[in-house]
């Protein structure tokens, strides 16, 4: 499930706070999924997730911004919910998003560069569950990845994560205005990558 040619080459070639980005990025589309679960749930809070997410693009511009990791870590294993305990499909992506997240701390923490590109693949895999569980056929497994891959949902999330990179590419300076401008765009389309939508606070 590769993106273009050379996506992945492309994403490992970024310095380490411009991956980090990305995946702010990436974390911050997944967020209404838990949101919404957690609504129609009434499990979780979502301020956890959204307060991580918020110090996360902070930090991104505020050099003297120390995330305590631990205690976020912490929060989000408290709110992260157990798939066997629920018995609809929303607990999947909104399990991933904050699994995401927790992934994209731990790899901060441990300075483990390719865990943070990981969030490119955990958010390509929510979309291509949700699919899968959509459809109402079985099919062998080569059709089934032949349907995955050329789905809309999962087009639509090839093609965001693709200008994504490409406008991480293009501004390695990483100013603060270019930061604040990319998390209000994404907030504000308020669209999860399966195409959940919720209002932007």
């Amino acid at each position: 499930m590769s993106n273009k040619p050379g996506f992945f080459k492309r994403l490992k070639a970024l310095s380490p706070e411009q991956k980090k980005l990305f995946a702010i990025a990436l974390c911050q589309r997944m967020y209404p999924n838990y949101q919404l679960f957690a609504e129609v749930c009434e499990f979780g809070d979502p301020q956890v997730l959204d307060t991580t997410l918020n110090l996360l693009w902070q930090s991104m511009y505020d050099r003297k911004l120390k995330l305590n990791i631990d205690v976020y870590l912490e929060r989000l294993d408290l709110n992260t919910p157990e798939p066997s305990d629920f018995d609809v499909y929303g607990v999947y992506p909104a399990m991933d998003a904050a699994v995401a997240l927790t992934s994209l701390l731990s790899a901060l923490q441990s300075k483990v560069e390719d865990d943070i590109i990981n969030i490119s693949k955990l958010s390509s895999a929510t979309v291509a569950n949700y699919i899968e569980a959509t459809l109402e056929d079985e099919l062998n497994e080569a059709a089934l990845d032949d349907l995955i891959f050329n789905h809309p949902v999962m087009v639509e999330e090839k093609t965001l994560q693709s200008s994504l990179l490409d406008i991480v590419e293009d501004n390695p300076k990483m100013a603060p205005e270019f930061i604040k401008a990319l998390r209000k765009e994404i907030v504000q389309a308020g669209v999860s990558n399966i195409g959940i939508e919720v209002s932007a606070n």
